[in-house]
């Protein structure tokens, strides 16, 4: 648990300095190469104004994942990877949502003609570590069917 502590502390950090650079370097909703936004809301401002359940499952989705994947379990070192960076990237939305009352929110991207939501570096932890996860299913699904 150790190391998983390590990398979501490195991740909160570098999440939270990140924030407090655009914010004291930008005005809100001003676009340069970034854009300064108040979310508060989750993932395309999906239940916006709702802070305190917001709060609520970002906690409820840190106890799940301690307890039914880190606890007590033998881990690989991608494990601790993956389990890591999204306990850091909840915790780093989760003290906004707690100190502000929003999530700031800069990286803004168009690719292949889709104008994404603004997100953060925290939102960019959840997502790899997301994908790590599927990856691990699909690696473990291949090599159980290998073996049959």
């Amino acid at each position: 648990m150790k190391k998983i502590a390590g990398i979501g502390i490195i991740v909160v950090l570098v999440d939270q300095i990140l924030k407090l650079l655009v914010s004291s370097t930008m005005p809100l909703n001003a676009s340069k190469d970034i854009s300064l936004v108040h979310n508060d809301g989750a993932a395309w401002s999906i239940l916006s104004g709702n802070r305190l359940l917001l709060i609520i499952i970002s906690l409820l989705a840190l106890i799940l994942i301690y307890f039914l994947f880190v606890k007590g379990k033998q881990l690989t070192s991608l494990d601790i990877l993956t389990y890591g960076i999204l306990m850091g990237g909840i915790v780093g939305n989760l003290l906004d949502r707690i100190i502000h009352g929003y999530v700031v929110d800069f990286l803004d991207f168009c690719l292949l003609g889709y104008n994404y939501p603004v997100f953060n570096f925290a939102d960019c932890c959840i997502v790899i570590a997301a994908c790590l996860l599927i990856f691990d299913v699909l690696k473990e699904g291949l090599l159980c069917k290998k073996s049959l």
